[in-house]
């Protein structure tokens, strides 16, 4: 039977601290991601890009936080769109736009999941643990949040209600690298599963991705899988604006991605941090492609060589 695919655009950039992020879902289009999932004998549809909703945001507290009614109304927006899209296909993709679209992404999935009396678990790809509220954040930079939202943490006052929290003990975070005193206490309170490039470089990936999946499916879980650019080498993804030196290989993101397609348990994924204004030809932009076909189902074998 043929597996659907919903691709939505979220040209998000009021969460991070420079421009270019809301021309990443068109830059992945240009890349040709719904061509190449297609070509794999899936069934896409490309939904176009959601529109923010308008909001009125009540004061922040923390002068630093900018963009906050643009964020909330992101938020609003994406929940009801990653509910929809759930609901309607087999794994939908949200294409953007800075990590904070995945406030409203995985708020969205959560919902859909508890309607299916299934836990959310959650595997997060990034330098970052983006476990600040906006009452913590020292940028100001609400791409920090996202984690703090959806689980349910305090500090987010006027923003759509948590109803379903997503149990920290149900996150896996893979690389990494790039973590504060607030946030490092905050992981350890919290029991959430994290790995930075230390670990990884002296156990590998497979290990922890293996035994998270076995989580996953002893809970009969549902997975959603966010992907920042920046959890790869700046030297081979330098498309994001918050660099960070020591990521992920090539081979490490692809086969994080063919285990994820070998469990078949992922049910939505967020492509996150794409800035084009920042990109070499293009090369991040068709490396994150190439991993989202990996998850997908293309084999090494079936990979044409090519140069970025």
């Amino acid at each position: 039977m043929t597996q659907s695919c919903h691709i939505f655009g979220a040209p998000v950039q009021s969460g991070a601290g420079r421009s270019g992020c809301i021309m990443g879902p068109d830059a992945f289009r240009t890349a040709g991601l719904p061509e190449s999932l297609a070509d794999l004998g899936w069934l896409v549809t490309d939904l176009g890009d959601v529109e923010m909703e308008e909001v009125i945001a009540p004061e922040c507290a923390n002068p630093a936080v900018h963009h906050l009614a643009e964020t909330i109304g992101w938020t609003q927006a994406l929940n009801k769109a990653a509910y929809d899209a759930a609901q309607a296909s087999d794994l939908p993709i949200f294409m953007g736009g800075d990590h904070s679209l995945s406030c409203g992404t995985v708020l969205g999935v959560a919902n859909y999941a508890a309607t299916q009396n299934r836990p959310l678990f959650v595997l997060w790809l990034d330098a970052h643990p983006d476990i600040h509220s906006p009452l913590t954040t020292d940028s100001g930079n609400l791409h920090g949040t996202p984690l703090g939202y959806f689980t349910g943490q305090p500090g987010f006052d006027g923003w759509p209600e948590v109803s379903h929290p997503v149990d920290t003990r149900n996150i896996c975070m893979l690389g990494l690298r790039s973590v504060d005193n607030a946030e490092r206490r905050k992981l350890a309170e919290l029991g959430v599963d994290a790995h930075d490039m230390r670990s990884l470089d002296e156990n590998g990936v497979a290990a922890p991705l293996r035994a998270f999946l076995e989580r996953v499916v002893a809970a009969n879980g549902m997975l959603h899988v966010s992907l920042d650019v920046d959890f790869l080498e700046p030297g081979i993804a330098p498309a994001v604006g918050t660099t960070v030196p020591g990521g992920a290989t090539f081979r490490e993101a692809h086969l994080i991605m063919e285990m994820l397609h070998d469990s078949g348990l992922v049910t939505s994924i967020d492509l996150v941090e794409l800035n084009p204004f920042l990109d070499d030809r293009g090369k991040t932009a068709m490396l994150m492609t190439d991993l989202c076909a990996s998850l997908f189902g293309r084999r090494v074998l079936d990979r044409v060589t090519g140069a970025y």
